[in-house]
C-alpha cells in the first residue's frame, strides 16, 4: 500500500513537493493542509486529496502515515513535534527552527517516538553539485583547502516574509551553511559574518541584512567562503568552488539553453535559470523521492535532522558576529 501523505502548507515548496509525491507509485497526496482553505482545496483538487484549515488535526489523523512541513519557518517546530508525538515519517523543510534551542526541543521530540525526519536540504541532490561533491569524495582535488559558495536571489522576497524568516543567515543561507558542511568534511569551529542592507530599504527596516558574507574555518584551518545578495540583476545565482591540493572541482549556474554562440562581436549564451524552482527541479524531485524509499525500506533519511542542527548552529553563530562584528565560535552539538 502506498503512503498517505499530508502536505502542509500550499505556497511553492508545497506545491513542488505534492507535485512530486503525486507523480510516485509507492506513495499518494491524500491531505492537503493550510490555514487558507481556499488554497488547500485548490491544490487538494489537482491531486484528489482532502483539504483542511485544521492542519494539527490532519497530522494526528490516523489515515496518514508521513508528513511534509512546508510552512512559515516559525512553524516547523510544532509541526515537527506535532507528527512525531503521532508517530508520522517527517519530511521539513528547512530551517529546521529559528533557534537552536527550539531545533533541539524538536529533535528530542523526534528521538523519543523514533520517527525518521528528513530535513530539506535540497542541493545535496542537484546533479551538478553531486558532481563537485564526487570529485572531493574521489580525491581528484586532493585535500580541500578553500570552499567558495555563491548564493544570490534575483530579487528580493516581501518585507512581510523578513519578519517570520530569522533572517538571512538562517533562512537564505542556511543552505550554504549545510554545503559548507558537506564538502568539507570537517566541522567548521568559528564564524566571522558580515551585512548590510544596500537592496530594500523594507527589509531594514523589518531588521534584516539583504547582502551577507561570511567567512567559517574548520580545526584544521580550511576555509570556507560564502556571499549571498538578495539581488541579482541576470538570474538566480548558484555556484560553488573547491580548491584542493592537487586540483579545482566547481559547479556554474545552470542556465534553460545549453548552447554558446560565438562570434566576432562576442561570445553570448543564455542567462542563468531566473528562480530556484526552474533551477533546482531535479534536486527537489531527487530529495522527496530519497526520503519517501528511505520510509518505506526503514533505513535512515539522507539529511538528518542532526544536520539541520548543525547548519542552525552556524547560522545562530553567523547572526552573533554579524551584531557584535566579532568571531563566533560554533557551540557543540
Amino acid at each position: 500500500m502506498p503512503l498517505n501523505v499530508c502536505v502542509l502548507g500550499t505556497g511553492r515548496m508545497g506545491t513542488i513537493h505534492a507535485g512530486t509525491i503525486a507523480n510516485l507509485t509507492d506513495a499518494r497526496v491524500a491531505t492537503i493542509g493550510d490555514i487558507d482553505l481556499e488554497r488547500a482545496q485548490a491544490l487538494a483538487a489537482m491531486h484528489g486529496a482532502e483539504a483542511t484549515s485544521d492542519s494539527d488535526a490532519a497530522v494526528a489523523s490516523d489515515a496518514i502515515n508521513a508528513v511534509v512541513i512546508a510552512t512559515p519557518s516559525d512553524s516547523h517546530v510544532h509541526y515537527i513535534e506535532l507528527a512525531a508525538q503521532a508517530g508520522k515519517a517527517i519530511f521539513c523543510e528547512k530551517p529546521v527552527g529559528l533557534e537552536p534551542s527550539e531545533v533541539r526541543r524538536g529533535l528530542e521530540t523526534v528521538a523519543r517516538h523514533g520517527v525518521p525526519l528528513q530535513i530539506g536540504f535540497h542541493r545535496r541532490f542537484d546533479p551538478s553539485f553531486l558532481e563537485v561533491k564526487g570529485a572531493i569524495d574521489a580525491g581528484r582535488v586532493g585535500d580541500v583547502l578553500q570552499v567558495v559558495l555563491t548564493s544570490r536571489d534575483p530579487e528580493p522576497p516581501p518585507a512581510q516574509y523578513i519578519t517570520g524568516s530569522g533572517g538571512l543567515f538562517r533562512d537564505m543561507a542556511i543552505h550554504d551553511f549545510d554545503m559548507a558542511r558537506w564538502l568539507l568534511g570537517d566541522e567548521p569551529i568559528e564564524v566571522m559574518a558580515y551585512g548590510s542592507n544596500l537592496i530594500d530599504p523594507a527589509i531594514g527596516a523589518a531588521g534584516d541584512i539583504d547582502t551577507g558574507m561570511a567567512l567559517l574555518r574548520t580545526a584544521g584551518g580550511v576555509l570556507c567562503h560564502i556571499n549571498c545578495s538578495r539581488i541579482a540583476s541576470y538570474g538566480y545565482d548558484q555556484r560553488i568552488e573547491v580548491l584542493g591540493t592537487t586540483g579545482m572541482a566547481q559547479a556554474s549556474n545552470r542556465s534553460p539553453a545549453s548552447s554558446e554562440v560565438s562570434t566576432a562581436a562576442g561570445v553570448s549564451s543564455s542567462l542563468p535559470h531566473y528562480w530556484f524552482p526552474e533551477r533546482y527541479t531535479e534536486a527537489y524531485a531527487a530529495e522527496v523521492v530519497a526520503w519517501i524509499e528511505a520510509v518505506s525500506s526503514g533505513t535512515p533519511p539522507a539529511v538528518s535532522g542532526e544536520d539541520g542542527l548543525r547548519a542552525q548552529l552556524l547560522a545562530a553563530a553567523a547572526t552573533e558576529s554579524l551584531q557584535t562584528g566579532r568571531p563566533v565560535g560554533v557551540p557543540p552539538l
